[in-house]
């Protein structure tokens, strides 16, 4: 199959003219002449990597939490409508029993690749700045339960976050990497000591950078700052408009640039309209597309699909359309290991998110499957 006249990024980052070749899953050519017969036809559209959403709780109206398999099938495939072509489901914080009954739901819609992995966001966090989080189940990250709650994922668990100034959260990281997961920081009161204890421990993700954390001030970069300057930290941004301002998107990808990835935290409600809704046992009241606790106003995830995240990043928030793609596709898909994924050159998978003019989904191409017309 030989996708063309599409609107491809070149080398240099510009959008030029182009075809792409598919050979079952993998792209096996890609050019910007008139050397190829073109059996798709693709004129006025965009074609850009598919997107990796590295947090994200639900959709549809469905939560990975449910442990419900109809619900977790129903978010991913929500989801991959709107161009997301690999997803970490995150799970929030929970009873030991409760996560790993989650997990172990989750477990063979990774093994058939409907999911990439699990993210366990929580419960070793801080309760001062736990947000969405039940703090009734919020506890320090004990190094023995930790490794427990890993061994239940059987390899399957890619990234939990955790708060670093907690006690045992740094052999709590060892273990996570040790592991092979990817240690990740967020809902945290730490100060610059203990993001930088973390990251020498092996953390490489901030979790949705700015939010649930301490301020960057003048004289105190707190996490903030040394998150989003440290060389091997990937930096979550929630570009919804309600958790980030334009301005600090557009701050944080100037500044960690190749390091910024553009994620969801969506919850239920993405992609299903205003209402009532849980998020783990919480209640959550979503009004004009805004996620909130009934309980406290807190902002609970989000309502975003990466689509509308790449679009914002692009028109609201001034980012260049090359930089933009990367954060939503190649900077997550390096960040989770995944080498085959993210930009669209010979030898990597085949997927592929098709946008119109104005930046919206028409088709998905998933490992080389071209939806039916």
């Amino acid at each position: 199959m030989t996708l063309g006249g599409a609107l491809l990024l070149d080398a240099d980052g510009e959008l030029q003219r182009g075809w792409i070749s598919v050979d079952g899953a993998i792209i096996t050519g890609v050019g910007f002449d008139d050397s190829v017969v073109v059996d798709v036809k693709l004129d006025g559209r965009t074609i850009l990597p598919g997107f990796v959403d590295m947090h994200c709780h639900g959709g549809g109206g469905a939560s990975y939490a449910s442990a419900d398999p109809e619900q977790i099938a129903r978010a991913a495939h929500t989801h991959r409508a709107h161009g997301t072509t690999t997803t970490n489901a995150s799970l929030v914080s929970a009873t030991y029993e409760d996560l790993a009954r989650q997990i172990r739901a989750l477990i063979p819609f990774v093994d058939d690749g409907t999911l990439h992995g699990i993210h366990l966001e929580g419960p070793w966090i801080s309760p001062d700045y736990c947000g969405a989080h039940d703090p009734a189940t919020l506890r320090d990250p004990d190094p023995d339960e930790v490794a427990r709650m890993l061994d239940i994922g059987a390899g399957r668990i890619t990234m939990v976050t955790l708060a670093p100034e907690l006690p045992g959260a740094v052999p709590a990281i060892e273990r996570i990497i040790a592991a092979g997961a990817i240690a990740a920081v967020g809902h945290t009161g730490a100060n610059a000591d203990h993001a930088r204890a973390a990251v020498d421990a092996g953390a490489t993700v901030a979790t949705h950078l700015f939010n649930a954390m301490p301020p960057l001030l003048h004289r105190d970069a707190g996490p903030v700052g040394v998150l989003m300057t440290s060389g091997d930290v990937t930096v979550e941004l929630i570009c919804d408009g309600h958790h980030l301002g334009p301005e600090v998107v557009a701050l944080a990808m100037a500044t960690a640039h190749d390091r910024a990835a553009l994620i969801t935290d969506a919850m239920a409600a993405a992609a299903a309209g205003d209402g009532d809704y849980l998020l783990g046992h919480l209640q959550v009241r979503v009004t004009d597309g805004v996620a909130r606790l009934v309980s406290n106003g807190s902002l609970a995830g989000s309502t975003l699909t990466m689509d509308s995240a790449f679009r914002r990043a692009v028109r609201i928030a001034g980012v260049p359309v090359a930089d933009a793609s990367a954060a939503a596709s190649v900077v997550p898909a390096r960040a989770l290991g995944l080498g085959d994924r993210g930009v669209i050159a010979v030898g990597q998978r085949a997927d592929l998110v098709v946008l119109d003019s104005e930046w919206s989904v028409e088709k998905v191409i998933h490992a080389g499957t071209l939806p039916p017309s």
